[in-house]
């Protein structure tokens, strides 16, 4: 399955400043498989894998000194073969388990820039507070699951997923209606990419959904690698919590019973970490940056992955599977969940939303983010303009926004006096990454 991440991997490769790389992300979402292609693909020599969560006895390797050569000589006894530095690419996986072998990827950047090293773990995060981690030494890309076009790519629907990268425009009404029946399909097979495997080689949700169920019982045995002081009964809360409210905001009371607030908020955080779910927070003025105005007690989250997110939310499968209005599903918050998640994975590096500060106000605009200057306000709606009313007072309350964007199963339209794009579900990741 051909994933983004290579073509992000080979411009690291190419770079003239390359540097020790970490792939992050949460688990099962296919590192691994996808750092192993690239180096089959792209390097002349052989990929060494370095699986330090399988092989426990190598982590004295990096426990007696960082001297580069040294460890290198002891990795080539262990593979039984020599490691060519200009040819081989050298594959650190599950790193997080080995803090001593992160801590080595800066002595191979200052005393070994040559080799191609490439690390990747789910559970990063908590490694890295543990050990004194040099900025600038070592690069860190950040991985999602599979996206609407990966998902295309997956079905041998090339000329479908080349629309959804291409730039918004009026597409005909075959197409649109193809390109929505794909997107209700992965609304509920999602992006990990084993149950877009299972789903693509039997064409049955019901394989997609099995391979969820596993994933999520998956994710809560993980709990016990980075609950810590946490209670794992608030982290099953608040994973299924998150998943029933997206779209909503927060309120740490709301997310499980039984437990204080800081028991919660420290749930919450670890959920966070561990990449399982995303805090989308609150901005009440409009400006740059966006940051600066952020307001701490009010934020939403989106899950991991949108086939996870319905799974865990316990959605009826005869209901999913007949619903003609991808909006009407699970009171829109499928709709929102995938913008967020498609808007994350084309790498902004941060998405907000906004929310009116006034008393009594509910204005709420679903994502804001900004790039070179400028400032863009998504909704995710599937009325016309005249229902969009928080859009229509962000507009007027703001009058140097110069466009804002709505995202529905239309087809794609224009109102340029009232600075309103209407662009179909399906060219969420589009408008992330080449918006200007």
């Amino acid at each position: 399955m051909k994933r983004i991440v290579i073509d992000k991997l080979l411009e690291w490769k190419n770079s003239s400043n390359r540097k020790p790389l970490i792939l992050r992300g949460a688990r099962q979402i296919g590192k691994t498989y996808s750092i192993i292609e690239f180096g089959k693909k792209y390097f002349k020599g052989t990929v060494h894998v370095i699986d330090l969560e399988k092989h426990v006895e190598l982590h004295k390797i990096f426990q007696k000194n960082f001297d580069v050569k040294r460890i290198l000589s002891d990795l080539e006894l262990f593979l039984t073969k020599k490691i060519d530095i200009k040819k081989d690419i050298l594959f650190f996986d599950e790193i997080q388990n080995c803090k001593h072998a992160l801590a080595a990827l800066r002595y191979f950047y200052e005393d070994l820039k040559d080799m191609h090293i490439i690390a990747a773990g789910s559970l990063i995060e908590f490694a890295l507070k543990d050990i004194s981690f040099p900025v600038g030494r070592v690069q860190i890309m950040e991985m999602y699951p599979m996206n609407f076009y990966e998902f295309l790519l997956a079905k041998e629907k090339e000329m479908l997923a080349e629309i959804v990268l291409s730039s918004p425009n009026t597409i005909s009404e075959i197409a649109h209606d193809m390109l929505i029946d794909e997107l209700r399909e992965y609304f509920f097979v999602g992006g990990m990419p084993e149950a877009v495997k299972e789903y693509v080689k039997t064409n049955k949700i019901i394989s997609a959904f099995k391979v969820q169920k596993d994933l999520l019982a998956t994710f809560r045995q993980d709990f016990s690698k980075y609950a810590g002081s946490a209670d794992k009964r608030c982290l099953d809360d608040v994973l299924i919590s998150i998943s029933q409210n997206v779209g909503n905001q927060i309120k740490y009371t709301k997310l499980s019973e039984g437990f204080s607030i800081p028991t919660i908020k420290n749930a919450f955080q670890l959920l966070l970490d561990a990449r399982v779910i995303a805090k989308i927070r609150a901005t009440s003025l409009v400006g740059l940056p966006l940051g600066a105005s952020v307001n701490n007690r009010k934020f939403k989250s989106l899950f991991l992955d949108i086939g996870l997110m319905q799974q865990a939310c316990g959605l009826e499968i005869d209901t999913k599977i007949v619903v003609d209005d991808l909006l009407a599903i699970y009171k829109g918050a499928l709709a929102e969940q995938f913008v967020g998640q498609e808007l994350l994975a084309s790498e902004l590096s941060e998405i907000y939303y906004w929310s009116r500060d006034a008393k009594n106000s509910n204005a709420e605009i679903d994502f804001l983010f900004s790039r070179n200057g400028k400032i863009f306000p998504i909704e995710v709606k599937s009325g016309s303009s005249g229902r969009l009313k928080s859009l229509h007072l962000l507009l007027k309350t703001y009058p140097k926004l110069k466009n804002s964007y709505v995202f529905s199963a239309n087809k794609f339209s224009e109102l340029k006096e009232q600075k309103i794009t209407f662009l179909p579900l399906y060219y969420a990741y589009k408008l992330g990454v080449n918006i200007s």
